[in-house]
């Protein structure tokens, strides 16, 4: 039996990354509010950032720090029940949070589950990845600027940290960070993308 429930090891790393991964806090959280469908608010997304479109700064938070949160909690749970498989509890929570399948795969663009995918796989890497993110939003209040930044710093922070074992995931995950970036990359280079704090 144990044989078996180790040859089914990366399935279920896959099963519980993507099940944490996919719980929608933006939309749980709005909704115990009485904010309303977070997918009918704004750009319709259900990350942070739209939350903060409520008017709701500690909603915003809370949905920031929980989907940072389940990110690392897929990666050092699985990491316990089974060495060796947290990259695929990593990449089954951040594809649980960009394609949920509750909600028909329309999810978030993963910016926050993926810093916390990359502190619990490489924390070094992870504060590279937190001051590029933090450090841009503050100075250009362009969220999807930061995001973007953030993601495609991480498979550079592994290399240059000598990780070359997450350099190949966390350029894939950088990859569909800015791929579900595309309507915001449209809006940067008409000049037309909203500024945090600013008129949509």
């Amino acid at each position: 039996m144990h044989t078996e429930l180790l040859s089914m090891a990366p399935a279920l790393a896959f099963a519980i990354g993507y099940l944490l991964g996919s719980v929608p806090f933006g939309i749980l959280l709005t909704r115990a509010a009485g904010a309303g469908d977070l997918r009918q608010i704004g750009s319709g997304n259900i990350g942070a950032t739209n939350v903060l479109r409520t008017g709701r700064k500690g909603l915003a938070a809370a949905t920031l720090i929980l989907d940072l949160l389940k990110g690392a909690a897929a990666v050092l749970i699985v990491s316990a029940l089974f060495p060796g498989q947290a990259i695929i509890a990593a990449i089954g929570a951040f594809i649980g949070h960009c394609y949920p399948v509750w909600l028909r795969f329309r999810g978030g663009k993963g910016v926050a589950t993926l810093m916390g995918v990359v502190v619990a796989l490489h924390w070094p890497s992870g504060l590279v990845y937190a001051a590029v993110w933090l450090g841009l939003l503050a100075g250009l209040r362009i969220s999807a600027v930061a995001g973007m930044a953030a993601a495609i710093s991480a498979p550079l922070a592994a290399a240059l940290f000598g990780h070359f074992d997450l350099v190949l995931p966390f350029l894939g995950f950088a990859v569909i960070v800015v791929y579900k970036h595309a309507e915001n990359i449209e809006r940067l280079l008409a000049g037309t993308e909203p500024r945090i704090g600013g008129r949509r």
